[in-house]
C-alpha cells in the first residue's frame, strides 16, 4: 500500500543548498479525530519550534486523516490498518497478515523519510508504528485517555519516552495534559466574545448555552436540550446546538421575543463557539474535554453510556476541581436540562469560579510540551546518525 497524499509543502520542505538534512518526525495517530487532532495539534507546535524540520504522518485510506492531514499541509503517508479486534471475529484471524504487511510498509516510509522520531497517539497506525520504529527509530507515545488503549501499552515497553494527558492511564507515564490546536490553547474567550456571538447571530450580552456531541452529535442531548426549548427561552438563555450532519431537531415553535435558539449540523469554528458560551453540554471524550477546560469554558459532561467507563475518567480531574459537572446519559433529561442546567448558567458568580477551575486544569501548553519533548529525543538520534 503505502501511498502517499502530498499537500503544498509545510513543516519541513529542505533548501537545496542546505547541507545537513532536516530532522525528520514521523507521526502516528491515525484513524479517528481523537487521535488525529493531538498528532496535528503536535505537527503544529513541531512546525514552530523547528521550521526546518521534516514532519510526516501515517494514517490509513479509512480514517479522517486523509482529509485532515493534508487540510493542515502535512505529508501523509497511508499503510494497511491493522485494528486490534477485541471479540472473536474473523479480523483475529487475518491479523497477523495485516501486522505483517503493514509493518513492511511502515518501515519503508521510515526509512524514505530518513526519520528520527516516532510519536504515536495510538489508533489504527500505531502498532505497525512501533514494531517498525523497534530498534530503528526512538518512540515517544502520548496516550490520551484516562484508560491506556492496547497499542500504547504494547508501545510502552520500549518507547524512549512515555506521556500521557491524565494521571492513572495505566502507564508509566509524564502528565503533560492533552495537545490541543492552538486556536483553542491560545483562545482568550473574554476577548473574542463579542465578535464571537455576533458570528452566531446573539446579542452581545446573551446568556448562551453550547450543546454538542462530537462530531456527529449524540441524540439523547439532541432529544433533552430541543425539549427544553421553551424553558430555556423563559430564562432568557440563547443556544448554540451542533446536533449532527445526520440528525436533525424537533424544535416547539419559538414564541414572539425568545431569545434565538441557533441549531447548526457541524460547528466549522469551535474557537469562536467556546467563545460565545457561558456554558456547554457535552460528551466527554478525551479531546473535547481537553478543548473545553483549556478554553476555560464551565461544561456539563455527559459520559457515552456504552465502552469501558473511559469517558467517565476523562472527565473527573476536570470535575473534580470545580471546573464542570458530570450527570447519566440516563439522567439527563429536559426536566435536567430545565432545571439545573437553567439554573446553572444564570448563575455568574458560580460560573466565573467554574471557568476559573476549568481552566487551571486545562492544559494549553500540552502541544509544544509534546513537541519540545520529541525534538530532544529527534535530536539525539539525528547527532548519533551524523556522528556514525
Amino acid at each position: 500500500m503505502s501511498d502517499s497524499v502530498t499537500p503544498p509543502a509545510r513543516g519541513g520542505q529542505q533548501r537545496s543548498d542546505q547541507k545537513v538534512s532536516p530532522i525528520s518526525v514521523v507521526l502516528a495517530g491515525g484513524g479517528t479525530a481523537g487521535h488525529v487532532e493531538p498528532a496535528m495539534a503536535v505537527a503544529d507546535a513541531l512546525s514552530s519550534l523547528a521550521p526546518e524540520s521534516r514532519i510526516t504522518a501515517l494514517g490509513t485510506a479509512r480514517g479522517l486523516e486523509t482529509r485532515l492531514v493534508p487540510d493542515r499541509g502535512y505529508d501523509l503517508r497511508l499503510i494497511t490498518p491493522v485494528p486490534l479486534p477485541r471479540k472473536l471475529t474473523g479480523d483475529l484471524f487475518r491479523l497477523p497478515m495485516r501486522l505483517r504487511r503493514a509493518v513492511r510498509e511502515t518501515r519503508a516510509v521510515l526509512a524514505d523519510v530518513d526519520a528520527d522520531v516516532v510519536i504515536g497517539f495510538g489508533g489504527y497506525v500505531a502498532v505497525p508504528a512501533y514494531l517498525a520504529a523497534r530498534g530503528r527509530v526512538p518512540v515517544v507515545i502520548h496516550e490520551a485517555n484516562a484508560r491506556a488503549g492496547i497499542a500504547n501499552k504494547l508501545g510502552a515497553r520500549s518507547a524512549r519516552r512515555v506521556l500521557a494527558a491524565v494521571p492513572d492511564s495505566g502507564l508509566a507515564a509524564e502528565v503533560v495534559g492533552m495537545p490541543v490546536r492552538a486556536a483553542i490553547g491560545n483562545l482568550d474567550r473574554a476577548r473574542v466574545r463579542s465578535a464571537a456571538r455576533a458570528h452566531f447571530g446573539f446579542a452581545d450580552d446573551a446568556v448562551v448555552l453550547l450543546v454538542f456531541g462530537g462530531s456527529q452529535g449524540a441524540q439523547s442531548l439532541n432529544r433533552a436540550v430541543s425539549a427544553a426549548a421553551p424553558a430555556l427561552a423563559a430564562r432568557g438563555v440563547s443556544v448554540l446546538h451542533a446536533h449532527g450532519p445526520k440528525n436533525t431537531l424537533d424544535l416547539p415553535a419559538p414564541q414572539p421575543g425568545d431569545p434565538p435558539y441557533v441549531a447548526v449540523p457541524y460547528l466549522n469554528r469551535m474557537d469562536l463557539a467556546y467563545a460565545a458560551a457561558d456554558l456547554a453540554v457535552c460528551r466527554s471524550g478525551a479531546m473535547t474535554v481537553a478543548e473545553v477546560s483549556a478554553a476555560g469554558l464551565p461544561a456539563v459532561y455527559v459520559p457515552l453510556p456504552i465502552g469501558n467507563g473511559e469517558q467517565r475518567l476523562n472527565a473527573l480531574p476536570v470535575v473534580d476541581a470545580g471546573g464542570g459537572l458530570l450527570v447519566d446519559d440516563a439522567d439527563l433529561t429536559p426536566e435536567f436540562i430545565a432545571d439545573t442546567v437553567g439554573q446553572l448558567i444564570t448563575d455568574a458568580p458560580r460560573l466565573a469560579a467554574m471557568a476559573a477551575a476549568a481552566a487551571g486544569a486545562g492544559h494549553r501548553d500540552a502541544a509544544e510540551h509534546v513537541a519540545r519533548i520529541a525534538l530532544e529525543v529527534a535530536r539525539a538520534q539525528h547527532d548519533s546518525k551524523a556522528a556514525s
